[in-house]
C-alpha cells in the first residue's frame, strides 16, 4: 500500500463515526439484524425510495377529494387542508367521529371530536372503559403519510355533520366510508398522480444519497428489488426523475434492481396468489410470464412467493423496507417472515424538537423528582397521623403531636401547589413537541404511542430515510439496546 492509499484509507469514517450522519438520521434497532446474513433488500417506492413534500402532496390530494365531495352538493368549498391537524399514527373512531391517539396498551391519551380537541372530562366520559383494538372495524389506523388528507377532511366533515349541514341519516362511520371511497377514486382514476408527474419539482424531495446507498448494497452482493403498488407509468416517471440524474453515466434506475414489481396490491401481495406479467418496454406493454429461478426484469402483479422463487431466497434472507406500518412491515414479517425496516420521516423533526427541549426536560425531571420526594413525605406523615388518631393508637413509633404533623402536611401541600405551578407549563410544552395538538409521533404522554408499539412488534429496524443506510455499511450488525425492566438496578 503506497502512502496516498494509506492516507485515503484513514479518511474513511470509522464505524463509530458513520459518515457524519446527524443523530436524528440514525438507524434504530428493535431486534438484532445482521446485514451480512441478508442477501436481498426490497424497497417500497412512495415515501420510501422517493420522499414527497408532504404538505404539497396532501394539499393536492385534499383538493381532489374536496372537488369530488362538492360534486355531491356538500358545502365544502371553503374548507382548507390544515397540515397541523393530524399526524401519522392517529386512529379514527368511526363510531364517535373522533380522532384519537392511543398508547402502547390501547388506552386513549388524546382525542378530538371533528376538529375540536376534547378536554380531560369529555375524553374520560367517552373512553374510560375503551381499549383500541385495531382488529375491530370501529378503528382506522393512519398507517402512512398518505392518510393525512383523508383524516383532516374527515374531522372537518364531522363538524359539518354535527352542524346539520350534511345529508340527514348519515352516521360517522358512513361519513368516513364516503371520504375513503372518493379519495380512492381520485387515486384510481389517476388524477392525483397526473398532477405529480406534470410538476415533480413541486412534489418530490430529491435525495442524491438514496441511489448511492443502493449502489453500495449492490456492490456488497445484495440483490436489490422494488415492490410498489404504483402502476408502471408512474413508477417509471418518478424513478427516472428522482434517480437517474444521480447515477453514473450510462446507468439508469432500472440497472439498480434485480426485480421491479409494480401494481403489487400490497398487503394482499404477501398472501394471495396473483398472475405475473412482464413489462416489455418503457411504454408498459405486458406479457404473461411464469416465474422461474433467476428470472430478472420488471413485472406487474405476482406475489411474494414468486419473488422468493425468482431470487432463490426466503424468510430472513430478505429485508423489506417501507413506510406503511401494515402493508409493508406488519404483513411481510407476519406472513413471509422477512426482516423489516420502517421508514418514518417524521423522526428527524421529532428528534430535533426533543434535543431543543433537553434543558427544559432536565428542569422538568428535577421538579418531578422534588415533587415525588415531597409526596412521599406527605404520605408518610398522613399515615402516621392515622395511626396516632386510631382508637386505640397502633403505631410503634414514639408518639408525636398530631397537630404539629397536620401543620407540616399543610406546608407540604403549599410546596406541592407551587411545584405544580412550575411543572404544568413544562409538561404542556413537552406534550406539544413538534405538533401543538398531538405531540411526538412515537410518544403518547409519558407512554409509547400505539404506532411505537406497532413498530416495536413488527419492524426490526427503523429510520427516517433510506439514505441513512449511508451512515452504516451493507455489512452492519444492528443490535438493540439492552432491555430494561422497572426493577433493574440503576447503572453507574
Amino acid at each position: 500500500m503506497n502512502p496516498e492509499q494509506a492516507q485515503a484509507l484513514e479518511r474513511i469514517p470509522s464505524p463509530s463515526q458513520p459518515a457524519g450522519i446527524a443523530p436524528e438520521r440514525g438507524v434504530f434497532c428493535n431486534r438484532a439484524l445482521n446485514l451480512r446474513s441478508v442477501r436481498a433488500i426490497g424497497y417500497d417506492m412512495d415515501y420510501t425510495l422517493i420522499h414527497y413534500h408532504v404538505d404539497a402532496w396532501e394539499h393536492c390530494a385534499y383538493g381532489h377529494l374536496r372537488d369530488r365531495l362538492a360534486e355531491l352538493g356538500w358545502p365544502v368549498a371553503d374548507l382548507a387542508f390544515d397540515p397541523q391537524a393530524v399526524i401519522r399514527g392517529l386512529i379514527i373512531d368511526r363510531d364517535l367521529g373522533n380522532l384519537v391517539k392511543a398508547n402502547q396498551f390501547g388506552y386513549i391519551k388524546l382525542a378530538a371530536h371533528g376538529t375540536r380537541m376534547l378536554d380531560f372530562d369529555a375524553q374520560r366520559q367517552a373512553y374510560a372503559d375503551t381499549l383500541v383494538d385495531l382488529a375491530d372495524s370501529r378503528w382506522v389506523f393512519l398507517n402512512t403519510l398518505f392518510s393525512l388528507s383523508e383524516a383532516a377532511m374527515y374531522g372537518q366533515l364531522v363538524d359539518l355533520l354535527d352542524g346539520g349541514r350534511l345529508p340527514p341519516g348519515l352516521g360517522y362511520g358512513e361519513l368516513y366510508d364516503k371520504v375513503r371511497q372518493h379519495l380512492d377514486a381520485a387515486h384510481l382514476e389517476g388524477q392525483l398522480k397526473a398532477d405529480i408527474i406534470a410538476d415533480p419539482d413541486r412534489f418530490v424531495a430529491l435525495d442524491p444519497e438514496v441511489p448511492l446507498a443502493l449502489l453500495d448494497q449492490r456492490a456488497a452482493g445484495k440483490r436489490v428489488i422494488l415492490i410498489t403498488n404504483s402502476e408502471w407509468s408512474y413508477t417509471q416517471a418518478m424513478m427516472h426523475y428522482a434517480f437517474d440524474r444521480f447515477l453514473p453515466a450510462g446507468m439508469g434506475w432500472r440497472d439498480l434492481f434485480d426485480l421491479v414489481i409494480v401494481g403489487a396490491r400490497k398487503p394482499a401481495f404477501f398472501w394471495e396468489s396473483m398472475p405475473l406479467f412482464q413489462v416489455l418496454d418503457t411504454e408498459g406493454r405486458l406479457m404473461p410470464v411464469r416465474a422461474a429461478p433467476g428470472l430478472r426484469g420488471a413485472f406487474l402483479g405476482g406475489h411474494a412467493a414468486l419473488v422468493e422463487e425468482m431470487l432463490g431466497l426466503s424468510g430472513a434472507e430478505i429485508l423489506y423496507v417501507g413506510d406503511h406500518m401494515y402493508g409493508d412491515v406488519h404483513v411481510s414479517k407476519g406472513v413471509r417472515r422477512w426482516r423489516t425496516a420502517l421508514i418514518l420521516r417524521e423522526l428527524e423533526a421529532d428528534r430535533r424538537a426533543m434535543t431543543d427541549f433537553l434543558p427544559d426536560q432536565a428542569r422538568l425531571d428535577e421538579l418531578m423528582a422534588r415533587k415525588n420526594g415531597l409526596e412521599q413525605e406527605y404520605s408518610r406523615i398522613r399515615l402516621h397521623c392515622l395511626r396516632l388518631e386510631a382508637s386505640p393508637p397502633y403505631t410503634t413509633v414514639p408518639s408525636a403531636d398530631p397537630v404539629g404533623l397536620r401543620a407540616r402536611m399543610a406546608r407540604l401541600r403549599e410546596q406541592l401547589v407551587r411545584l405544580d405551578e412550575q411543572i404544568a407549563p413544562l409538561a404542556v410544552a413537552s406534550g406539544r413537541l413538534n405538533n401543538p395538538r398531538w405531540g411526538l409521533l412515537l410518544r403518547a404522554g409519558n407512554d409509547k404511542s400505539h404506532l411505537a408499539h406497532q413498530a416495536e412488534g413488527h419492524a426490526d429496524i427503523y429510520t427516517s430515510r433510506v439514505a441513512n443506510f449511508m451512515g452504516e455499511t451493507p455489512f452492519a450488525y444492528f443490535r438493540p439496546p439492552t432491555g430494561r425492566l422497572p426493577h433493574d438496578p440503576p447503572r453507574a
